[in-house]
């Protein structure tokens, strides 16, 4: 029996999706191909947040309820328009040709190659050695409530303000929360986690009870936040804005305003609810690249604590 296929024009490409009808996500029975059609309807968001980005990609070929597979180097068989970046990976001295987006058809593609979810770096293809991306991981520990997720999102507001730096948040897709700064991609990996380190010490100190940076997870307070500044070590990636999430119920990790954080639940950003709202309001972090920061203090404050206070990042795992 014949494989089926639909065509689907995306711009001025076509890209054939096969067994368009099986079911990906269990809780309300959405397909293959209401997944690509989701990531249509924020095409513009979806590029924005993986253009010309090293893009892991995370597939469940029988859906999410499935196995899942974490690919680094680009599938077999994509069409010639696809474009991939190298990266090198010094621990096993090799390299791996990565999907690097700069199309929504090579989303689409990646569809088609059962990707639900999209893990960039965050470093661009100009130099994977320089980030550009300053990323704040508020990771919820398993007794910790998203009230205070939010708690800690308001203490990292108001230190991002006070540095000059402009935040743009997103929900996880879990219970936690992103929030990226785009920064001046003048330092390489291992500035950029430490100048996170040191942003994150200085939220623990505002944070008193709530925030716990202790490096090993069986050690932290389980009802505390840890702000993950190690996110920012050179291959560690977490699902893009826009990015669809594994779970039955298509949750997306979804830009949102900061006034809407106190009452906004990320189980309302669904496959289902987004192209609404994106139709909505657009790309919330459409502005991002318009305000890049230097991270010159924070990598001072990190120099202060190294020295005054003997304590220094961990070792990236």
């Amino acid at each position: 029996m014949a494989t089926e296929r639909i065509e689907l024009e995306v711009g001025d490409r076509v890209v054939k999706i096969s067994n368009p009808h099986r079911v990906y996500f269990s809780a309300r029975g959405e397909t293959k191909l209401d997944l690509a059609r989701y990531y249509l309807s924020v095409a513009d968001g979806i590029v924005n947040a993986l253009y010309h980005r090293p893009c892991m990609l995370h597939r469940f070929p029988d859906g999410v309820d499935g196995e899942k597979v974490h690919q680094k180097r680009l599938p077999h068989g994509a069409p010639p328009w696809i474009e991939t970046v190298r990266v090198h990976f010094p621990r096993y001295n090799r390299d791996a040709d990565e999907l690097c987006v700069t199309h929504p058809a090579d989303v689409i593609w990646a569809v088609q190659m059962s990707t639900v979810e999209f893990h960039p770096w965050n470093s661009r293809r100009e130099d994977v050695e320089k980030p550009d991306e300053w990323r704040i991981d508020l990771d919820p520990m398993p007794v910790a409530r998203y009230a205070d997720v939010q708690q800690v999102a308001v203490i990292v507001r108001e230190l991002l303000a006070e540095l000059g730096a402009v935040g743009y948040p997103k929900t996880s897709g879990g219970k936690g929360l992103h929030v990226y700064v785009r920064v001046v991609p003048e330092h390489g990996h291992p500035d950029v986690r430490r100048a996170a380190w040191a942003f994150a010490r200085e939220v623990e100190r505002r944070a008193d009870w709530l925030v716990d940076l202790t490096w090993w997870r069986k050690d932290r307070d389980p009802g505390s936040v840890f702000v993950d500044y190690n996110q920012n070590a050179r291959d560690h990636t977490i699902a893009s804005a826009y990015s669809v999430r594994g779970t039955p119920l298509g949750v997306v990790s979804a830009p949102v305003r900061w006034d809407e954080i106190a009452d906004a639940d990320p189980r309302d950003f669904t496959i289902a609810t987004m192209p609404a709202r994106f139709s909505g309001v657009g790309d919330l972090h459409a502005s991002i690249d318009d305000h890049p920061y230097g991270l010159d203090t924070l990598l001072e404050w990190a120099d202060r604590d190294e020295r005054d206070n003997a304590a220094r990042p961990a070792d990236a795992d």
